[in-house]
């Protein structure tokens, strides 16, 4: 699933490909924002860690699950 995160003073957003479910990314955000987690956490789907102040969020979109890859490229 694509998440798209803008965060204040930046100017470009970061955008992430994560394995997580939307509930779970929501769930994630609500934490953050509600001072339950300083940090917004978030894993993507080669197991990296996105860290982000939950102080500096400035939106978070949570796109559609992705469809699976089609073509020619080397498996992930």
């Amino acid at each position: 699933m694509e998440v798209k995160i803008g965060v204040q003073h930046a100017p470009r957003e970061i955008s992430i490909e994560s394995a997580q479910s939307a509930a779970e990314v929501e769930k994630a955000v609500a934490d953050a924002l509600s001072g339950a987690a300083k940090l917004l956490s978030l894993e993507d789907e080669h197991g990296r860690k996105v860290l982000i102040p939950a102080d500096r969020l400035a939106y978070v979109e949570i796109g559609e699950p992705a469809a699976r890859r089609v073509g020619f490229g080397a498996a992930l």
